[in-house]
């Protein structure tokens, strides 16, 4: 076998292995018409909690579109809510949708804009999932499964300070 065809099949042998440990784009996990809906996922509660929060991102792949609703048995109601900070003081205020421009992407991230689970009917267990459709104005809605982490994770999964929403109004047991 010449030295060329020696080279040809090693590089035919070792190309999946290759492709095997390249990176890839990261495919979208879920989709509702235009927007692509990424890396949700929610903290543990502690015993007793009544309220959570849910994290993802959305990307417009064309068309701007309004995520308008929400809902999941496990909580009694889901609100949008924008964490903000002024003057050193943490502040949070109900939305009543979140709008993705054309060609955007939103980050739905603790201190920002996220989803609150109101009256949760049991606590969230690390390492479940939890139920959700999102709906948007244009008429889509799509069911997703919300991974939970553990109580304090952060956006990677990483311990984090989550926002202390017991020290709000009507926001009891979210330390």
């Amino acid at each position: 076998m010449s030295n060329r065809a020696l080279i040809l099949a090693a590089l035919l042998l070792a190309t999946p292995v290759a492709l095997a440990h390249a990176p890839m784009a990261m495919a979208a996990d879920y989709r509702a018409g235009a927007i692509e809906i990424t890396e949700p996922w929610t903290r543990a509660t502690a015993p007793g909690a009544t309220v959570g929060a849910v994290y993802m991102t959305l990307t417009s792949l064309t068309w701007a579109d309004d995520l308008i609703s929400a809902e999941t048995p496990v909580a009694g109601k889901v609100e949008f809510h924008n964490a903000t900070e002024e003057g050193g003081v943490a502040k949070m205020r109900m939305v009543d949708q979140v709008a993705i421009k054309a060609g955007d992407t939103v980050a739905l991230a603790p201190g920002g804009i996220h989803l609150m689970l109101m009256s949760l009917k049991a606590p969230l267990v690390e390492g479940k999932t939890i139920p959700l459709t999102l709906t948007f104005k244009r008429g889509r809605s799509v069911d997703i499964k919300v991974p939970v982490r553990a109580l304090g994770a952060g956006a990677e999964g990483n311990a984090a300070s989550p926002m202390d929403h017991g020290s709000m109004p009507g926001m009891p047991g979210m330390n």
